[in-house]
């Protein structure tokens, strides 16, 4: 129903608030699918594991979801660990941006 590009657009509306970029760009988002009944999943991870709005920036992700693919009847969230984000896995602007030295 929707594509994994679709549905990465979708959830690039939810910025990170410590640093003010989408999740997208930050390289926290790392797979999206949706099957025929319109549920969407979307992998991610955050940049630490002690992030003190992890329930938020999911609940985030999935409303994000729901608001811009109308079609889309339910969006799951599941947070992984592995592999471990590092800031080489964002956007050259970010990098830029947040420099390497800060993480």
């Amino acid at each position: 129903m929707y594509t994994k590009e679709e549905i990465f657009k979708a959830v690039s509306t939810v910025n990170d608030p410590e640093v003010g970029f989408n999740l997208v760009e930050m390289g926290l988002i790392y797979d999206a699918s949706c099957d025929e009944h319109g549920d969407v999943k979307v992998t991610m991870t955050l940049s630490t594991k002690a992030c003190p709005l992890h329930q938020m920036i999911v609940q985030w992700v999935e409303e994000a979801v729901l608001r811009e693919l109308p079609e889309a009847q339910n969006a799951a969230v599941e947070v992984v660990w592995e592999p471990e984000w590092n800031i080489t896995m964002a956007d050259e602007e970010v990098k830029q941006k947040l420099g390497s030295g800060n993480y």
